[in-house]
């Protein structure tokens, strides 16, 4: 489920560039919005429009996203607004009219106005490709983006200048080498999205998310990423 959210305004542009993890404009974009602390708190897809932009966020996530997006409005000319637009994605040929998934290719196209999707397995395109989801591998105020995959595709860019969070998050990725973040694994069985991935010795090495076909996306430390993983009853193979 998706809500299409539209930031109007002659200050629009300047007003996301200040606030979200990549650069917004002319161009549909991946970004997310940060605590200071610089933990995840909403992606969406920014897509320009005539003299707005919409941003596709999940609809758990779209009212909280609208209200802290509106605290700091501040004397932007911006206005934050709900609309009743619907969204269509799918894999097969891209219609008329829609725009290409900036985060990966895999993901397809969508198309703003519509509604459908054309039966694409998605989860196993995700777990493929190692692409995170929003409250399963993204949980507010608990992941941090480059441990996500972010960079990978294409959700921050580290020559837009300040934003919200962007301290810690290029702190992290000139200073600091990750040691943990999203991974695709091996699995022999199934466990519930969340369930501690463990060592022979019982110490936790990671958490599932996100199964399909025998293959997983778990968030692990790299350290501990070897042989006789288990989440629950399954197997995980690094």
């Amino acid at each position: 489920m998706r809500r299409i959210l539209a930031v109007s305004g002659p200050d629009r542009v300047e007003f996301l560039q200040g606030l979200v993890t990549n650069r917004v404009g002319a161009a549909p974009a991946w970004a997310a919005l940060l605590t200071p602390q610089g933990k995840y708190l909403a992606d969406f897809l920014v897509v320009p429009e005539a003299e707005r932009l919409l941003l596709d966020v999940d609809a758990r996530l779209a009212d909280d996203l609208a209200r802290r997006l509106s605290m700091y409005k501040l004397r932007s000319k911006v206005a934050v607004e709900p609309t009743e637009l619907a969204v269509a994605r799918g894999t097969s040929p891209m219609p008329e009219g829609a725009i290409a998934d900036p985060r990966h290719e895999a993901l397809g196209w969508r198309l703003y106005g519509a509604e459908g999707d054309d039966g694409s397995d998605w989860d196993a395109i995700r777990v493929a490709h190692c692409i995170p989801e929003t409250l399963v591998e993204l949980i507010p105020n608990e992941t941090f983006i480059l441990e996500a995959g972010f960079e990978r595709l294409h959700g921050v860019d580290f020559r837009k200048g300040c934003y919200v969070g962007q301290e810690v998050t290029a702190r992290m990725k000139h200073k600091t080498e990750l040691r943990k973040g999203l991974v695709t694994v091996g699995i022999e069985g199934s466990a519930p999205v969340g369930t501690p991935i463990l060592m022979p010795d019982g110490r936790e090495a990671g958490v599932l998310c996100t199964q399909s076909g025998g293959r997983a996306i778990a968030h692990m430390r790299f350290d501990r990423m070897g042989d006789g993983l288990t989440a629950g009853d399954a197997r995980i193979i690094p």
